[in-house]
């Protein structure tokens, strides 16, 4: 069986917290999806990067939090 759809979606607002690797958003039908999945070297490297050095620790700067309405 042939099923044919046509669609015309008009969004106001779409808010959309987070996406990760392996979501999918779908607005509307689809007849299949296909996953894609690319490792890609965009930098050229050859070779593993160097071994990071311990981080100092340091101290945390303190401020005083802000007030609403926010005030000079």
């Amino acid at each position: 069986m042939a099923l044919t759809i046509h669609q015309q979606i008009y969004i106001q607002f779409l808010k959309v917290e987070s996406i990760s690797n392996s979501s999918v958003l779908q607005v509307g039908s689809s007849g299949s999806i296909q996953s894609v999945s690319n490792i890609l070297n965009t930098g050229g490297y050859e070779e593993p990067a160097e071994e990071a050095e311990p981080a100092e620790e340091q101290d945390q700067p303190t401020f005083e939090m802000p007030t609403i309405p926010f005030t000079n």
